[in-house]
């Protein structure tokens, strides 16, 4: 290989195409840049007037230029911005003329508090000459960015800056993609460019885009994270003595900010990360309910004997989906009124309303391209000129499942009125669909034209775009909900002028040129904006611009909508499941380490994957496993693809068993999961996160990716191996309690195997140093889960203490009347709930169970606000040395519990 790249180095300018068994590539050609100038700061302005102490300059190309991917830029600016005690901003342009920047009705801009450096708990100390700098650590002299043997490099479309790191550098981020949660640093590159990616192969890039990175060292966690949408390389190498990091870019400006974390708790950088790119967005308490989905339901009647048939097998389904099924020939606001005339999908939904149940609609972004057809979101969407154009004015073709097809403009005047309208007719509860919440796909946004795309309309011709049914309609007036036992239990088996279509730099984009399966690069949005700058927006353009329509809809409720493509923010709009997987044992593995980055670092709680997978036939071992494991994802879904067996949970007995037993382990936890999110939409608290958040001294956690925390005190090792029923799983030095014995497992720093683990099973322990609220049984709905009693189960750490919370609310509405708050707290044989109980859940505290106990308090006393409420009946676990406490009193006040040993 090194032959191989010094030849194509030595051809210049020109870039090659491979291709291998990951993908079809172009290389950008390897050229020599370590002889280039870098810059000199002069005119520096150090602003110190209180309270700030900004720094501006400009920066001067410092000798010969290199010219490697374009003109070298002779003249930058500079500015350094102590924005608050935690955040630097470093801003880096071209003084001469405007370079695009992320635009700030996409991603508003974070408060800058304009502090004194002395404040900040981060300090960037720089050399003049040639211009670098290094970001330190003010308590301990850490360097965390350090820039000071590589130079600047600033083209046309083509920058790069680069920092040493230390050896074997422990970075997390960068998404979206399916490699480790660990990055690997050897040779590693993660492209950023939103694509379809079918099968999600790991090394390559995929949905969403996340210019953010974390690094954990024993001295702490810090981010830094790119303010920039342009495609990229981020290039990771090992070197004898250090990693190094590099971001190149086509476009834009450098736009950093720096985060220092904490040198204790790694949680702070996730929080720190929520200030710049917005909170998560609250979600209704149904949504964490079970949902079922798949591409390829033939009609309405299918559709009502799922439901049916997870009704009559006692599996909860909260939640009921359907793809692109429905539409007519795949037009989007459109149902087939064959095989789904409105007015039975309306039956659908009333049905499952009036069990408490929701349902939910696929929309894609793309309107086929149908003039004088009478496709009337075609026509309004011309009316309004909201759709994406060519630089000559026409519009931009492309083909999608409908066949040729053209794409919504999000940065459109007229978007939100087109797109709410489209909402409110096609979804209005009188006359049409009265959706829950809307699934939006496709919006990286896809393509099946291939490139360069000259004539979308013989291309769709020999796709057969769209494609025609497989089967006939059912008779109009056939007979839905009815008692059916009918399906089959399955065998067990399985701005200035740049070249936008040909840069110099070239990023690894799995599909070779970055306008292959897209909108291409050269097209105009309303703005004047070029995709080639935008197009890691467009996903989440579409999140805000639905969330809005979803809000016109219902303004008083919180949206549920779960999106494909994702950039930064994009968690404060909408909710992502993790795209089109596989049913293998390798994807089930890293849909683990695909959560924790969109949950704990990206501020996406709401994610899971495709649960059993997507792509194939799955094996009724592997859909069990899952279904164990999907329970603990935050968003939980069963979804496949046409043309594949059914996976739905009832078709054997195993996963049967499985998803029953998951769920009420799930449902029970429901409100503690409910709570997380809540933490998550205040502060940007983690709702999931890898155990070195919770163990970031432990150097053994540092590269686990297959267990997980669910909150802070829920720890989930799952079974990962094909026909293994043991998992070795690692416990930190703690102290740990089974979750269905409620016995305690000390814990060492040492990995154990946990065996006979069945099918149907998954380890969950409860983290030491935890209160948590359970619900006394799970249900068939979230709705009557809301209607059973607490437990409290009191898990004391090694020093024999324990907190939890509890927060609850009406679970839907945007705004609350009234909310309970509950603070729970263990020390020194007394349990004590504080806080805001305004909030009437109707329910009551049956219990609480204290763990660990060698033996049971002879008396109990409970007391509200100083009043007695006299001594409760208690009973003792012997084998397992807990204590169950009953109280049966309402959730609706203070609460002391003093125990008399």
């Amino acid at each position: 290989m090194g032959k191989f790249r010094k030849w194509l180095t030595r051809l210049g300018m020109v870039a090659f195409c491979f291709s291998d068994a990951k993908g079809s590539y172009i290389l950008p050609n390897l050229r020599d840049i370590s002889g280039c100038p870098g810059y000199t700061l002069t005119n520096v302005v150090h602003v110190h007037s209180p309270p700030s102490s900004a720094i501006i300059g400009d920066l001067i190309l410092a000798g010969d230029p290199c010219d490697a991917y374009g003109d070298d830029l002779k003249h930058l600016r500079l500015s350094v911005d102590y924005e608050d005690e935690t955040r630097i901003h470093l801003k880096i342009w071209d003084a001469s003329r405007q370079r695009y920047e992320v635009p700030e009705s996409v991603l508003p801009r974070p408060s800058n508090k304009d502090i004194q450096a002395s404040a900040s708990q981060i300090t960037l100390n720089y050399t003049a000459s040639p211009f670098t700098f290094q970001v330190v650590r003010r308590s301990t002299n850490e360097i965390l960015f350090d820039t000071s043997r590589h130079p600047l490099i600033f083209e046309p479309q083509y920058w790069r800056i680069k920092t040493d790191l230390p050896p074997n550098a422990n970075l997390y981020g960068l998404g979206e993609h399916t490699d480790s949660f660990r990055l690997p640093t050897y040779n590693h590159t993660r492209t950023l460019w939103s694509r379809d990616s079918p099968g999600v192969p790991p090394g390559t890039n995929l949905y969403g885009n996340h210019p953010i990175y974390f690094e954990h060292r024993k001295g702490g966690t810090h981010g830094v994270f790119l303010r920039n949408s342009n495609a990229m390389d981020v290039k990771l190498d090992d070197l004898y003595d250090r990693t190094t990091l590099e971001f190149n870019v086509i476009g834009g400006i450098i736009d950093l900010y720096f985060l220092a974390g904490s040198e204790s708790s790694p949680a702070e950088a996730a929080k720190q990360y929520s200030d710049i790119v917005g909170r998560p967005a609250e979600i209704p308490y149904w949504s964490l309910g079970f949902h079922q989905c798949r591409w390829g339901y033939s009609d309405f009647v299918e559709v009502a004997h799922v439901i049916s048939n997870y009704s009559s097998s006692g599996i909860p389904l909260e939640t009921m989906w359907i793809d692109i099924d429905y539409m007519t020939d795949f037009k989007i606001f459109t149902a087939d009124p064959e095989y789904f005339p409105t007015a039975r999908l309306r039956e659908i939904v009333d049905y499952l309303h009036l069990r408490n149940q929701h349902f939910v609609l696929m929309v894609d972004p793309a309107v086929g391209y149908l003039p004088g057809e009478n496709y009337q979101t075609f026509d309004r969407g011309v009316q309004d000129d909201i759709f994406l154009k060519n630089p000559n004015g026409s519009y931009h073709l492309s083909i999608v499942w409908p066949g040729v097809t053209v794409y919504p403009d999000w940065f459109h005047p007229n978007i939100t009125e087109f797109w709410n309208n489209e909402f409110k007719l096609f979804f209005d509860p009188a006359t049409g669909i009265d959706i829950d919440g809307v699934w939006i796909d496709m919006n990286e946004p896809a393509s099946f034209c291939l490139y360069p795309c000259l004539d979308p309309f013989e291309q769709a011709r020999e796709q057969d775009r769209p494609p025609p049914r497989p089967a006939s309609p059912p008779k109009p007036d056939t007979p839905i909900f009815q008692h059916d036992n009918t399906f089959t239990i399955q065998p067990r088996g399985g701005f200035e002028k740049r070249s936008l279509l040909a840069p110099d730099y070239v990023p690894k984009n799995y599909f070779g040129t970055l306008s292959e399966k897209t909108a291409h690069v050269t097209a105009v949005h309303h703005n004047g904006l070029k995709e080639y700058d935008t197009h890691n927006l467009y996903g989440t353009m579409m999140s805000a611009a639905t969330r809005r329509a979803m809000l016109a809809r219902r303004p008083k409720e919180r949206p549920f909508i779960i999106t494909r493509s994702t950039f930064a923010g994009a968690g404060s709009h909408v909710g992502k499941w993790l795209g089109d997987n596989l049913s293998t044992w390798a994807q089930y593995r890293f849909s683990i380490a695909g959560m924790l980055g969109m949950a704990s670092i990206y501020q996406i709680p709401m994610v899971g994957s495709d649960v059993c997978g997507f792509g194939g036939n799955v094996t009724v071992d592997l859909c069990a496993r899952w279904a164990t494991l999907g329970a603990f994802n935050p968003f939980f879904r069963n979804h496949n693809i046409e043309h594949t067996l059914g996976q739905e949970f009832y078709l054997w007995d195993l996963t049967t068993e499985a998803a029953k037993k998951a769920i009420d382990m799930r449902y029970r936890l429901l409100d503690y999961i409910y709570t997380a999110f809540h933490r998550a939409s205040v502060d940007g608290s983690p709702v999931l996160s890898p155990l070195w958040f919770k163990y970031p001294a432990d150097e053994k956690t540092w590269d686990i990716d297959l267990q997980f925390l669910y909150g802070d005190s829920i720890l989930v090792s799952p079974v990962t191996e094909e026909g293994s029923t043991s998992v070795d799983i690692y416990l930190p030095d703690d102290i740990f309690y089974d979750f269905l014995t409620l016995a305690p497992v000390r814990g060492h720093g040492t990995t154990i195997t946990l065996k006979d683990i069945s099918l149907v099973d998954i380890p969950v322990h409860i983290v030491g140093g935890s209160v948590i609220p359970l619900r006394v049984s799970g249900a068939m709905t979230t709705t009557a889960l809301r209607t059973k009693d607490f437990a409290l189960v009191v898990a004391p750490g090694l020093d024999g203490e324990a907190q939890g919370s509890l927060y609850i609310d009406d679970g839907t509405s945007l705004v609350q009347d009234a909310i309970s708050d509950i603070s729970i707290s263990y020390r020194l044989g007394k349990v004590s709930l504080t806080g805001s109980f305004a909030y009437s859940s109707g329910v009551k505290l049956a219990s609480v169970i204290v763990l660990g106990l060698e033996e049971a308090p002879l008396v109990v006393l409970a007391s509200s606000g100083g009043v007695s409420l006299g001594e409760l009946d208690v009973r003792f676990d012997e084998q397992n040395g807990y204590t169950v406490i009953t109280v049966d009193r309402p959730l609706d006040h203070h609460l002391d519990l003093v125990f008399e040993v």
